[in-house]
């Protein structure tokens, strides 16, 4: 009995220990979490009206124009599958993973070829233990400090070039949209060729009058937009990898706490049938001496 009483309050004593990590874990995760949830609703007015205005000149504007407005029968595809660097973010990665390997399934069943460039240390250790499917490039280390629009607009400038080149048909991202601490939601965003926004029926269309002239105006505005979309697709990943750890993280704290409860009842209930016993058999021989 004494034997089983020493493992349960080893026991006890390693859970209390994992639940100050994660406990720990939890408190850092919400820190940066409210510098990503600032960074990213800062970000996000500037992003949209971005995107609205780009899809606004993809309406108006010649596809001639610009190849970013060129739309072409999508063939050869690119997946940006944006995950984190570090685990203990409960289904973060999965839920991102599973629907990329979904996309993927989907595309090449309309006989398309997907390619997928893998944004971060999950993505990449993923894919590469699956060489049923083809990874054109990865990026890891962007998400284990705040991210930076350097890293973004390098990754955006390659996959532009690569569009341009003619290597890809049309450029897709899969990420976590920020929501809350509690909720991120799996995204799919086609991001290349630039859409045109929807307008409604019978609205006249009236182009724009540029200055210095369409060309320059598409030249600098469009690829700067496409820089933006993707510094702020990495900053909603980032903000919602905080939230899914501060959770994760804060579960695993409540359940080492109910697991330390119910533990500790087991050892006081086998501590107190030990002592019962033990008097019992001092009772028992103290009787029989007695007799």
């Amino acid at each position: 009995m004494s034997s089983n009483l020493r493992d349960m309050r080893r026991k006890i004593a390693s859970i209390q220990s994992t639940q100050k990590i994660t406990n720990t874990m939890k408190l850092v995760a919400a820190a940066k979490l409210r510098r990503a949830q600032n960074d990213i609703l800062l970000m996000r007015p500037y992003a949209y009206k971005m995107h609205e205005m780009a899809s606004s000149l993809a309406l108006r504007a010649n596809p001639e124009l610009h190849p970013l407005l060129a739309k072409k029968e999508e063939s050869r595809i690119l997946l940006v599958s944006v995950t984190s660097d570090r685990g203990l973010c409960g289904a973060f990665n999965a839920n991102i993973l599973k629907r990329a390997e979904g996309f993927v399934a989907e595309k090449q069943g309309e006989r398309g070829e997907v390619s997928i460039l893998a944004i971060g240390r999950k993505a990449r250790d993923h894919f590469k233990r699956r060489p049923q499917y083809q990874v054109a490039r990865t990026f890891v280390d962007f998400f284990l400090k705040r991210v930076e629009y350097d890293q973004a607009a390098m990754v955006a400038e390659l996959m532009t070039a690569e569009f341009v080149q003619g290597k890809y048909d049309a450029v897709y991202v899969v990420y976590n949209e920020f929501k809350s601490a509690i909720r991120q939601d799996v995204v799919v965003d086609r991001l290349l060729p630039i859409e045109p926004m929807e307008v409604r029926e019978g609205e006249p269309l009236v182009d724009f009058i540029y200055e210095p002239s369409p060309q320059d105006i598409l030249d600098d505005l469009l690829p700067l937009h496409f820089k933006t979309q993707i510094y702020r697709v990495f900053l909603e990943s980032y903000a919602s990898e905080q939230g899914a750890r501060m959770t994760a993280m804060d579960n695993a704290t409540n359940n080492a706490e109910d697991l330390i409860k119910s533990l500790t009842l087991q050892y006081n209930k086998a501590r107190q049938a030990a002592i019962t016993k033990e008097i019992l058999e001092v009772v028992g021989g103290a009787e029989a001496l007695k007799g």
